[in-house]
């Protein structure tokens, strides 16, 4: 089995001073850290997703601050390929894919678990992976929008905790 984790909009404007500060961000930003270590350590493949706007300001506008995958994040990947997308799917439009050569199992994490984590999670492109969302590994604008989302994605895929997925 070759796994793959996808790390999604890990970017400055969700966090405080961004356009879209999410919920508990910095403290998700941690725990994704952490958990690119373990994969890394697992032998588990690393691919990370930005989402770019075509618009010159708002939320991701391209050229921006804010559109920038966050330092920290970078560090830790590496040398993990970077998927640009302008869509909630990670998999439209893009060469994410190509990525995932040879991939069967893949781990949906990051930003935001209602909209870019569960499009690509349940995108058909996906249905060639084993997908897991990484429960604790992700955030939305406020808890409860989190905590449904969780909820309707585990009634379609499996959710985790990231312990269970690098014990």
């Amino acid at each position: 089995m070759s796994r793959a984790l996808l790390v999604i909009d890990i970017q400055n404007d969700y966090f405080a001073g961004g356009v879209l500060p999410l919920h508990q961000a910095l403290e998700v930003e941690a725990r994704v850290i952490e958990a690119i270590a373990q994969a890394r350590k697992a032998g588990d493949r690393i691919v990370l997703v930005q989402h770019v706007s075509a618009a010159a300001t708002g939320l991701f506008a391209a050229g921006g601050e804010g559109s920038a995958i966050r330092p920290a994040i970078k560090a830790a990947a590496g040398d993990a390929p970077v998927v640009t997308k302008r869509f909630a799917d990670a998999f439209q439009e893009t060469d994410l894919a190509a990525h995932l050569d040879g991939v069967t199992s893949l781990l949906v994490c990051g930003m935001m678990t209602q909209n870019c984590v569960a499009f690509t999670a349940m995108s058909r492109d996906a249905d060639a992976f084993d997908v897991s969302v990484i429960a604790d590994l992700c955030t939305a604008p406020i808890e409860v929008v989190h905590a449904i989302a969780l909820s309707a994605l585990r009634s379609k895929l499996p959710a985790l905790n990231a312990a269970e997925v690098w014990p």
